[in-house]
C-alpha cells in the first residue's frame, strides 16, 4: 500500500515540473478513478430503468421506438464498457510507471493531451500517423 499523495484542489499539472512526478501521477489517477466511477453508475442506472421498462406495449409503433431506444443505451452501455476497460489499463499502467509514454516513440505525451484524454496511449504525433494509416487501408 502506497503512500497518500497530498493533491491541492485547484492543482494542474504544469509543463516546467518533472513530467509525470508523484503529484501529476496523482492527479490522473484520481481523474481516471472519477471518470470510470461515473461511467459505472450511470451504467447502474440503465440497469435498473432497463429492467423496469419491461412491459408489454400494445401499440406496435411505440414499442419498436422504445425498443430502438432501449438499443441505443445498450449501445450506449457497451462503448462505456469498453471505456472502462481503458481506464483500468491506464491505472495499470500509473501502477506500473508506464504511463504518460507513447507506447509507439516511449516519448511523453503531451500534459494537455493526457488531461483532455487521460487514457492515451500514444503521443499527438504517433495518433496522427496512426489514423493516417488507418484511413489509407480503409480506402483499399
Amino acid at each position: 500500500m502506497r503512500a497518500e499523495t497530498f493533491l491541492p484542489e485547484d492543482y494542474i499539472p504544469a509543463e516546467d515540473e518533472p513530467f509525470m512526478n508523484e503529484r501529476q501521477l496523482e492527479y490522473f489517477r484520481r481523474k481516471l478513478l472519477n471518470w470510470k466511477a461515473e461511467l459505472l453508475n450511470e451504467s447502474k442506472h440503465t440497469i435498473e430503468g432497463l429492467q423496469d421498462s419491461t412491459r408489454n406495449i400494445p401499440d406496435i409503433a411505440d414499442r419498436a421506438s422504445e425498443e430502438t431506444d432501449r438499443a441505443l443505451e445498450l449501445r450506449t452501455r457497451d462503448r462505456q464498457r469498453k471505456l472502462v476497460a481503458k481506464i483500468d489499463a491506464a491505472l495499470r499502467r500509473i501502477e506500473e510507471g508506464e504511463y504518460g509514454y507513447c507506447d509507439e516513440t516511449g516519448e511523453p505525451i503531451s500534459l494537455k493531451r493526457l488531461d483532455a484524454r487521460p487514457i492515451a496511449t500514444l503521443s499527438l504525433e504517433a495518433q496522427e500517423r496512426h489514423e493516417r494509416r488507418e484511413r489509407v487501408h480503409r480506402d483499399d
